[in-house]
């Protein structure tokens, strides 16, 4: 007798689901779209320190939390911070992306996700969704919800990050 999972298993990929990210460990790989259509990767960025924001712009939290991102971004970069914007906005919203950028004074880059793959791969449950990285490519800090520019622990997370070399 054949177990119904076997036969499941031999019909899909096999794969192990994704696990969200934990802090401590290294990041799972990710790759997206820059607004001008690009490629860009997670992979690309190690040996920097990233803060890593999914974000959408129907999202009112996400909204909340930009000025607190741009603040952090303008404080830290010259320090070596690279912050990526990752919009989870759907196909053909590009432009609105770009227009939102330009209302809310987002200078950081942003990749656009229009499958949602991140929220996929790093099991998600909603946005908006921060992840610090270090140069290793380890998690060192995770907030699901918004961000605050004055959070003592992100603050610690990213001074201890940024210092390591």
């Amino acid at each position: 007798m054949i177990l119904p999972g076997l036969i499941l298993c031999l019909f899909s990929s096999c794969s192990a689901p994704p696990t969200e990210p934990r802090v401590g460990e290294e990041m799972p790989s990710y790759t997206s779209t820059t607004l001008s259509g690009g490629e860009a990767s997670l992979e690309e960025l190690k040996g920097q320190v990233v803060l890593l924001n999914v974000w959408a712009t129907w999202c009112l939290p996400c909204r909340d939390e930009i000025p607190a991102l741009q603040h952090i971004y303008q404080s830290h970069s010259s320090r070596g911070l690279e912050l990526i914007g990752v919009s989870i906005d759907g196909a053909g919203e590009a432009e609105r992306i770009r227009s939102f950028a330009s209302e809310y004074g987002i200078t950081y880059p942003i990749w656009h996700d229009q499958q949602n793959r991140i929220g996929e791969d790093f099991r998600l449950i909603g946005v908006p969704a921060t992840f610090l990285i270090d140069r290793d490519g380890m998690l060192r800090w995770r907030r699901f919800g918004p961000v605050d520019a004055d959070d003592p622990t992100l603050d610690e997370a990213l001074t201890e990050a940024l210092e390591d070399t």
